[in-house]
């Protein structure tokens, strides 16, 4: 029996066709790209005997494998005894460019149309037409040729024998895999009180296609409790495509230690971790996509080449992988590992890839994530991350910079830059003497001014000019692109504001409730499991994620014992007015505490200056101890640095000071006597800021408690996160130290976790 392959006609053509090199820099969204509006007005012109958008499939054996090929034809002409096939591609680029063989992939695509509806129909000629739709002018050019079903028919038999060997590689790693999956037993030997049952839960979440919001506290394993489950949907044939998304790199690397663990234990999958661009861009020095990158430059000559031997060979692809085979096919390292994304079983990646807009899998199937499950790690994250993905900004500076850049050389986008800041010195009359305003309205016509703008600027960007004035022109570009992208998905859950500052004008359509775009980018999947130790309170998470009725929640008490965890509360002011009275009564409980036990130990502050006051008013108390301050933008290595300084066999106690919601507030993990006693001063509330009460005022005109949704929730977020990085296993023992006298008053405490209620105030 033939082994059954499905794909469509779009990524059949492109592995087979696409050559050439990455393009520098710029990519036009309306660059050759299946323009709606292109598309639109070339259809309108259509007869009435023709069609548009046909839905087109076919079934190609060869050899021992079975193609069936679908896609969807732009337009279907009929000219006397002639039936047409129309492929249209739009461009803001110059159409004299293009000559009738510069894009041969866009050939192979309606080659592979006309060869479907010639066989369904039993036509023995077909024409094929390619239209170039010029954006904005509207201009045309149209290549015919006609082709007999036998040409189409050797075509056709060429483009998958060319695309069979990666078919049979895909094909084999899926029995091997499956195989593999089948016999996967839990990678430990007893599972940990309530960890049976979050993985339950994840696999009943998958098989009924719903959505999971779990809270299961520090040390429970829920990276593999989450991803087990998921590995066995694969094998049961609910899944083909796991998503591990995390906000931070630290987390990633528990995901990538969760597939190692299963390897070990037998089995079969291709991991994919996806590193950000400018972190795993070889052409650091130069800038990413500068011209004479050997790794853009003929990358998709090279790309199948590199991703038959990637996926041939390794199963566990981490960056370390990627940069090995990126360097020995010479390749982008950051292209080639989405390359790979498209054909792994596992991606772990940052949230943007699946809920930015501007970032998302673009290439990824529908019917591929209709069989997806979202696993979101930290999920407590989401909703500050998926705010700043669905708001936009631009600044009048940035096109009066474009304006006078291009006044001589480029008339087009000189005006369209003119009239948009003429746009923004209108909001500044309008704003009269106010620095601040803030409307529920976008401002009237600055959508038309930015896509006119759009369009002469992707005119001047495919031009490949280099240079300052063409660097700020793309940032200016891609910020209009944004807008535009973002004003799209306006309605009641936004607020527009401006800032005026001189002749500086900031807007911002700013997203303030995130649910529904969240739950509509999650649609999609077949399933999405949010989980955190600290998704608390449950209702306020629930709300902010987008969850609906029928959406379990999962909430499992801690496994650790109560006699594992010594709570201590110091009832102490340390809001900013009081800091410096507190002062001292803080730093004198912190030398008690460390010479009553004395471990290595975290103490974490709500700001930068608040730490660095506090650390050298302890240091000054304490001259002898050692002691290690957090620093502003660490790198990579000196965040390792910093964790590694926590060893359990040290000769002398390490008191770590650390910033709050930082860096080492979350996903670190200490284990054993690496860390004994942490201290969190303050409830962690944001600074009172222009935004935060945007946001408390809107959740208080919905009828909720505003201030708890912008302030007091997010604050005791990071203190339960600080304080969760004690117990990590049911070895672990340690002193928490909470300081703060609201930590006693009802609005927090309720807010505390079970197994820290059994606090001694102190």
């Amino acid at each position: 029996m033939p082994h059954t392959i499905q794909i469509s006609v779009r990524p059949l053509v492109e592995y087979v066709f696409r050559s050439g090199s990455i393009v520098s820099g710029f990519r036009s969204a309306a660059s050759l790209t299946e323009g709606t509006r292109a598309h639109q007005q070339v259809q309108r012109e259509y007869g009435e005997n023709d069609q548009k958008e046909v839905q087109l499939e076919a079934e190609i054996a060869y050899e021992e494998l079975l193609f069936v090929v679908e896609g969807r034809c732009d337009g279907l002409i009929r000219k006397d005894d002639r039936i047409m096939i129309d492929e249209i591609k739009s461009t803001s680029g110059d159409l004299s460019q293009i000559e009738e063989d510069s894009y041969p992939v866009h050939w192979a695509q309606a080659k592979m149309y006309a060869y479907m509806y010639a066989k369904q129909h039993g036509i023995e000629t077909m024409e094929v037409r390619l239209t170039y739709f010029q954006v904005p002018s509207g201009e045309r050019k149209q290549f015919e040729r006609s082709f007999s079903i036998d040409e189409l028919v050797t075509f056709v038999e060429e483009v998958i024998a060319a695309y069979a060997p990666y078919a049979r590689l895909l094909r084999d790693h899926a029995e091997r895999r499956d195989r593999s999956i089948k016999s996967l037993a839990f990678p430990f030997p007893a599972y940990r009180e309530g960890q049976r049952k979050l993985a339950g839960s994840v696999y009943k979440t998958i098989e009924e296609g719903r959505r999971l919001f779990a809270k299961a506290p520090t040390g429970i394993g829920k990276t593999i409790s989450t991803l087990f489950p998921s590995v066995k949907a694969i094998g049961e044939g609910l899944l083909s495509r796991i998503f591990y998304l995390t906000a931070k790199t630290i987390t990633r690397t528990a995901a990538e230690e969760a597939m190692a663990l299963m390897e070990r234990q037998g089995l079969h999958t291709h991991a994919v971790t996806l590193t950000a661009k400018d972190k795993i861009c070889f052409s650091e020095a130069e800038g990413c996509g500068q011209e004479g990158c050997i790794f853009s430059e003929g990358y998709y000559d090279r790309i199948n080449a590199a991703l038959l031997d990637l996926l041939g060979n390794e199963t566990l692809i981490t960056r370390s992988v990627i940069e090995t085979y990126a360097r020995k096919h010479q390749v982008c390292p950051f292209e080639f590992s989405l390359d790979a994304s498209y054909a792994a079983d596992v991606v772990i990646c940052d949230y943007n890839y699946v809920f930015d807009p501007r970032v998302s899998f673009k290439r990824m199937p529908e019917e591929v994530k209709k069989r997806s499950v979202l696993l979101i790690d930290e999920a407590h994250n989401l909703v500050d991350r998926a705010r700043g993905m669905f708001s936009a900004e631009l600044y009048k500076s940035a096109f009066l910079d474009i304006q006078r850049a291009y006044k001589e050389s480029n008339p087009g986008l000189y005006h369209a830059a003119k009239r948009v800041n003429n746009r923004f010195i209108v909001i500044r009359k309008v704003s009269g003497e106010e620095e601040r305003f803030v409307g529920s309205q976008q401002p009237e016509m600055m959508d038309e001014l930015l896509e006119d703008f759009v369009l002469q600027a992707e005119a001047e960007l495919m031009t490949g000019k280099s240079g300052e004035e063409a660097d700020a022109l793309l940032e200016c570009y891609f910020a209009a692109q944004g807008y535009l992208r973002i004003s799209k998905l306006y309605d009641d859950r936004f607020v527009t504001y401006a800032e005026i500052s001189q002749s500086e004008v900031y807007l911002k359509l700013f997203c303030l409730d995130p649910s529904d775009l969240l739950q509509k980018a999650g649609k999609n999947y077949r399933s999405a499991v949010f989980f955190s130790a600290t998704l608390m309170p449950l209702g306020y998470y629930r709300d902010m994620l987008g969850a609906e009725e029928e959406d379990y929640s999962l909430s499992i008490p801690s496994p650790f014992s109560r006699e594992q965890l010594d709570v201590r509360i110091l009832p102490l002011s340390t809001r900013y007015k009081d800091r410096e009275q507190s002062k001292d009564a803080i730093v004198r409980m912190l030398s008690e505490l460390v010479r009553e036990k004395p471990v290595n130990t975290l103490i974490f502050l709500p700001s930068y200056p608040y730490m660095q006051d506090i650390h050298k008013a302890f240091t000054e108390s304490n001259p002898g101890w050692r002691t290690l301050l957090q620093g502003h933008g660490m790198s990579e290595e000196e965040r390792e640095n910093f964790l590694g300084a926590f060893q359990a066999d040290a000769a002398e106690p390490l008191i770590g000071f650390a910033v709050m919601g930082g860096i080492f507030s979350e996903g670190i993990d200490l284990k054993g006597e690496r860390l004994s006693s942490v201290v969190v001063v303050g409830v962690g509330l944001p600074q009172l800021s222009f935004e935060n009460d945007i946001i408390k005022d809107y959740f208080d005109r919905t009828g909720k408690r505003g201030y708890d949704y912008a302030y007091v929730y997010p604050g005791m977020n990071k203190v339960l996160q600080a304080g969760g990085r004690l117990i990590r296993s049911e070895h672990d023992t340690g002193t928490l130290t909470l300081v703060d006298d609201r930590f006693l008053n009802r609005q927090y405490s309720m807010l505390l976790p079970e197994e820290w209620r059994h606090y001694k105030r102190i």
